[in-house]
């Protein structure tokens, strides 16, 4: 048997989704006399490729089809294979996923005017909107592009690496997937910010040596720690990625100050229930006092906009060293680790009962974490003018999220600098347009004061205004806001 595909076989096997192992073999071999002949600018056979793309697939835990797709992606725009032969051997799913895979594969995002950028975007959305597997075969085959960028000339890096940081990054994180997310920033940094990313490296390195020793050292003590009451738990430790540290060093209030980064490593703690990573928590600050002013994130029961659910504390760690703590159960890390992709849903499907039959026919996903697909979709159709599509998209369905309360503990999933009036319209178009105030948290705030992730936001309303402030189009940041605002001020 070819080594590629034993290799394939191999992380299969290691993986707890059922895959169909024959019709595997059938679609490597296919797509092997496929791309017969045909080598990578790094030198390796093209069937290399399709075969790393499909064990990430594998990796994520997702069904047969989609790992199928993933091996024959390439083989409609590089080979003489035809989609009605994909759609006759493979069956009509393989071929939609092959094919909005192809079509992705031809826009050209970075290089290309304004214009032609945000149409390519518009179609990208359409066609991902239709089957989410060919976003996470894109992102699979994204990876390993990246992962081999070294082999194309320099402004082709340059250019990919752009594409990487600005669209599938983002896609990455809106679809939960930290990991691939984190990854794809790590392999893009130095082809973006080449100067930044070679003083980064330059700063940390006397401290990757010692910072590892350490945390080391302290992983052991927690297991002495937990491990008598908690058994089962798992403590393992992580190194932050290189890009999104140089993001946080960049934030106001650091300005570069790497003292001031106390999660350069990071302690974790992975259970099996919820009520464990409370109990191991209070077990944690029994011993280790925890940090004042640093505080602690509930991302359990205040969840991320993208899914993420985790404890988080800061310590006093042995020598009084500041040091960062991750409580999570495994379905959380699963989810974290994987977001969409996650075998999480998988499970949790299983134990609402839903049929093995539709389990392996496709991605089971949760209709609410597709609401912000639905909406680019909708906007397709309700923004003609591609600059406001384009700040639509790059502002605010792929900005950083906030979650936000209403009175009543309705909650409310924003972009990173959402304001009480954007928060208002996102509730309903007549609350927003009678906004004379706000408080948040009981407090009365300017309009344009930026909401932070968990706040209690009120409006105070006066029910005899029917008409906006139109100078708030110099502060609103979501679509919505802006659309309902121009509509009326014009």
């Amino acid at each position: 048997m070819d080594p590629y595909l034993t290799d394939l076989l191999s992380v299969i096997h290691s993986t707890p989704r059922p895959v169909d192992e024959k019709l595997v073999i059938s679609a490597w071999e296919f797509a092997a006399r496929a791309h017969a002949d045909q080598f990578r600018r790094s030198g390796d056979p093209a069937i290399s490729h399709a075969t790393q793309v499909a064990k990430t697939l594998a990796l994520w835990n997702l069904d047969t089809t989609t790992i199928i797709s993933g091996l024959l992606h390439d083989t409609v725009e590089d080979t003489p294979v035809t989609l009605p032969e994909l759609e006759t051997k493979f069956g009509p799913d393989v071929a939609l996923i092959v094919s909005g895979v192809t079509k992705i594969s031809t826009i050209k995002l970075i290089g290309s005017t304004q214009d032609q950028f945000t149409e390519n975007l518009r179609k990208m959305i359409l066609v991902m909107a239709k089957d989410l597997r060919v976003i996470l075969v894109k992102l699979a085959d994204r990876l390993h592009n990246m992962q081999t960028l070294k082999f194309l000339p320099l402004e082709k890096q340059v250019t990919t690496a752009k594409e990487t940081l600005e669209i599938y990054a983002p896609l990455a994180e809106r679809l939960g997937m930290g990991e691939a997310k984190g990854q794809l920033e790590d392999l893009a940094f130095p082809y973006v910010y080449p100067s930044e990313y070679a003083r980064l490296i330059s700063q940390i390195s006397p401290l990757v040596s010692s910072g590892q020793k350490y945390i080391e050292k302290f992983r052991r003590e927690l297991h002495l720690l937990i491990t008598p009451s908690f058994p089962g738990a798992l403590i393992n430790t992580r190194k932050k990625h290189l890009y999104s540290l140089f993001k946080k060093l960049n934030r106001p209030g650091i300005d570069g100050d790497l003292s001031l980064i106390h999660d350069l490593f990071a302690a974790r703690i992975i259970v099996d229930t919820k009520e464990q990573c409370y109990e191991i928590l209070g077990l944690i600050h029994g011993k280790f006092h925890p940090v004042p002013q640093l505080g602690i994130s509930d991302f359990i029961a205040l969840p991320k906009p993208n899914g993420y659910q985790s404890l988080h504390t800061k310590v006093f760690g042995p020598g009084g060293q500041i040091v960062e703590l991750q409580i999570r159960t495994h379905a959380m890390h699963e989810e974290a680790e994987m977001g969409i992709a996650a075998h999480w849903f998988y499970s949790q499907a299983k134990t609402r009962g839903v049929a093995n039959k539709t389990l392996e026919a496709g991605v089971f996903i949760p209709q609410k974490k597709l609401a912000w697909v639905k909406q680019l979709v909708n906007w397709q159709a309700d923004i003609k003018d591609n600059s406001e599509y384009l700040n639509a998209l790059k502002f605010d369905a792929l900005q950083n999220r906030i979650l936000v309360f209403s009175p009543l503990g309705d909650i409310y999933d924003l972009p990173k600098g959402a304001t009480p009036v954007d928060y208002a319209y996102a509730v309903h178009t007549k609350l927003g347009h009678q906004t004379i105030g706000a408080k948040v948290n009981s407090k009365l705030v300017q309009l344009n004061h930026q909401l932070s992730n968990g706040d209690l936001v009120e409006i105070l309303t006066d029910s005899k205004r029917k008409t906006p402030n139109s100078d708030w189009l110099n502060f609103v940041v979501t679509t919505t806001a802006r659309r309902c605002i121009s509509q009326v001020s014009k």
